[in-house]
């Protein structure tokens, strides 16, 4: 089923065996014009850009999810099933829910635990913690020790809902599951690599602190966050 409804791209040779999934479209463009070389644009559909091109000698696709687990579920999705990609890194931004997690660290999923019912509706399971794949985080951990980047290794809450009534109940959900911060994304990223035999991690950047309310920019979450950027493209 190519194309499929949400991506362009005819020829599946178009699009790499690894994707980089950055929650920002823009931030694809970005990444693709600062690391990539040969680059082509791949997708423009709702303006979900995606790119493909060389990180020295290895092939890499860069795509954009959009927000939230429904439109990464989709994206993620088709990238696996219809165009046969193998591994989809999601690189995006997180609150911190500890006063240990600063502006800019990043943070490596073990695994997400979320409220979402999306594994559920999928018809994967029940289960509300799922987990990223080992091998791919050693490989994430690996690069990032050659680069000299700390990594903090954590619980994260993907959440389905960024506004809450009560602000505080990130203390509460902390507490219980042991999550060190939160983003919208990789428990169903996680759920379709699971359900399609595939492989997915989650490397993020702290973007805000849920305690000491500190926050980046806009442009800051679009262009700054070169550190996940780089240990990810050296994970390849």
């Amino acid at each position: 089923m190519i194309p499929t409804p949400h991506i362009e791209v005819e020829n599946k040779d178009l699009i790499a065996k690894t994707v980089l999934m950055p929650g920002d479209p823009l931030r694809a463009k970005v990444i693709a014009e600062t690391f990539l070389t040969n680059v082509v644009c791949i997708n423009t559909v709702r303006n979900m850009f995606g790119y493909t091109g060389y990180f020295g000698k290895k092939k890499v696709t860069v795509m954009g999810s959009g927000m939230g687990m429904p439109s990464i579920g989709i994206y993620s999705y088709e990238l696996f099933k219809f165009y046969d990609v193998e591994k989809i890194i999601r690189i995006g931004s997180c609150g911190a829910y500890t006063t240990d997690l600063n502006l800019y660290d990043v943070v490596l999923a073990d695994q997400a635990w979320s409220e979402s019912s999306y594994a559920k509706t999928l018809g994967l399971s029940g289960r509300k913690t799922l987990s990223a794949n080992k091998s791919l985080n050693n490989r994430i951990l690996k690069a990032a020790d050659k680069l000299g980047i700390p990594v903090h290794v954590s619980t994260i809450h993907s959440s389905d809902v960024f506004y809450r009534l009560n602000p505080d109940e990130y203390k509460t959900i902390a507490e219980k599951y042991g999550t060190r911060a939160v983003e919208m994304e990789s428990f169903a990223l996680f759920a379709n690599a699971k359900a399609l035999k595939k492989k997915a991690a989650c490397l993020l950047t702290v973007s805000d602190s849920l305690v000491t309310h500190e926050a980046t920019s806009a442009q800051e979450r679009q262009e700054a966050f070169t550190k996940m950027m780089e240990i990810a493209l050296h994970s390849l």
